[in-house]
This record gives structure tokens, sequence and C-alpha cells, in this order.
């Protein structure tokens, strides 16, 4: 009989050793439950114990983050912009978090509305061109965000034992019914800014060739000039032989400005009707002279 007992015993005691163990990884928080009441929570990794009766509820304590869909946000001027926002955070106190929240999912739908809310707020007090510009007087995105993160944070603790880590925008678009407005405006502005360009520099060219023009005028007209005085004085030079030649010996002269107008003016081809008398014909009619 007693050896039925004690094989019966160490099982029994096995179970009761195997539920009332309970090991706590560093990544988690063990709250202990009893009839489905918290009773306490355990946060130090190793192995813990409890009551073989008692539960446990395991929650994640490493940081989540929740990135919904982008939404769209009325500035000041009531211009709507699009924001891609994502919110990392984790659960800080994980009985409270457990009365008031439960699950996961439902802190994520408890965050969105506390995020959005302030992030719309936010958003409603500042003009678009805040969150987008390059000028750092009027870029107030960081402000923003920074301001969002610190509202959301008080209040995360306080009503749902939630712990906003951070709050950040990973894009900033705009709604897709003036999408098209704004590119065709960006378009306009572009082909305004290309025409300008083009008529500065049609002007520029303009500019270039009547500077080109005068200064081809004024080379050609010196080079004209050059070549003018330069004709003038080998005419000059050219008359001079001439005249020195002719005071020479006028006969040999006459004679050799008269081949000379024969073999211009002669050929093979030409025909002239002149009188027996004329002086261009002189030297072939007349008769040589005799010593």
């Amino acid at each position: 009989m007693k050896r039925f007992w004690r094989p019966l015993i160490a099982v029994l005691l096995a179970i009761v050793l195997w539920r009332s163990a309970v090991f706590v990884d560093e990544t988690e928080f063990v709250i202990v439950t009893q009839f489905y009441r918290p009773v306490r929570t355990l946060a130090q990794a190793g192995l813990h114990f409890k009551w073989p009766y008692q539960s446990v509820l395991r929650i994640d304590r490493r940081v989540q983050i929740y990135d919904p869909r982008p939404s769209e946000f009325l500035a000041k001027e009531k211009k709507n912009v699009d924001l891609d926002v994502f919110v990392c955070w984790r659960v800080e106190q994980p009985e409270f978090f457990l009365e008031t929240v439960g699950t996961f999912p439902g802190a994520e739908a408890r965050l969105h509305d506390l995020v959005w809310s302030a992030l719309a707020d936010a958003v409603g007090s500042h003009p678009r061109e805040a969150l987008v510009s390059t000028d750092r007087d009027v870029h107030k995105l960081d402000e923003l965000v920074h301001d969002v993160g610190s509202r959301c944070f008080e209040r995360a603790i306080e009503d749902y034992g939630i712990r906003v880590v951070d709050v950040r925008i990973k894009r900033i678009g705009l709604p897709s019914q003036v999408r098209e407005s704004v590119f065709k405006r960006m378009r306009d502005e572009r082909a305004r800014i290309a025409s300008q360009y083009r008529a500065e520099g049609d002007e520029q060219a303009m500019q270039i060739r009547a500077d080109a023009d005068k200064a081809r005028t004024a080379i050609l007209a010196k080079a004209y000039r050059t070549a003018e005085n330069t004709r003038g004085a080998a005419e000059a030079e050219a008359i001079a032989i001439y005249a020195a030649a002719h005071k020479a010996d006028p006969e040999f002269y006459e004679l050799r400005r008269t081949l000379a107008a024969y073999r211009k003016i002669l050929d093979e081809k030409t025909t002239l009707l002149l009188s027996a008398d004329s002086d261009l014909l002189r030297f072939l009619t007349s008769k040589p002279k005799k010593d």
C-alpha cells in the first residue's frame, strides 16, 4: 500500500512545484492573479514562486512601435496636410495597464486618440509653412513634435500606465485633391523662371552680338584704312617710277606701254576696227627709222 502512495505523492508534489514555479524573462512583466485579480507583479528576471492555484499574465516590457496609416490635419490657415506619424511606447505600470487597457491593440487605440488629438491641436496652431520651411526662423516642426510628445507623456502615464517614449513624423505630404493644383503651381513657377532666364539669355546674346558687330566694323574699317593707305603709297611709288622711266627715255617708255596694252587687249578672238592714223596702231603700221 505504501508503495502505491509514494509515486502518487511524488507526482502531486511535482505538479504542485510545476504550478508554483514562475520563470520571468527580462523582456516581460509577469502579473500573478488570483481569481482573475492581480495580487503582485514580478519584474525581476529569474525564477519565482506562487501558490499553485494562482495564475500568471505576461506583458511585454519592450518598446513597441505604433505605425498607423497617414492622416490629414488642418493647419492654421485652414489648409490640409498629410502626416505619417509613428509612436514608440512601452508599458510602465503593468497592473494599471491591465486594469485600464488590458491588451496591446486596446493600448494602441488609446494612444491613437491621445496622440492624434494633441497633434491636431498643435498643427492647427501653426501655419503649414512651419512644418516644411527651410528657414530656421519659420521652421517649427521639431518644437511641435517635442510639445506633442510632452503632452502625451503625462496623460499616457496617468490614464493608462503607458510611457510614450517618442513621437516622430516620417513624412509630410499634401492631400490628393490639392496635390495636382500644387504641382501645377510649381510647374508654372518653374516655367516663369525658365522664361525669365531665357529672356535674360536673349538680352545678353543680343548685347554680345552688338558688341561683336561693333568690333567687326571697327576692325574692318581699320583694315580698309590700312589697305587704302598701302594702296595709295604703292600707286604713288608706281607713278614716281613711271615718271622717272618716261623722263629717262620717252620713246622707249611709250613703246613698252603700247606693247603692254597690245598684250592686254589683243588675242585670237579680238577684232578691232581702228582708223589708219590711230595712235594705238602707230607702232604696227609705221616704218622703222633708218639710222
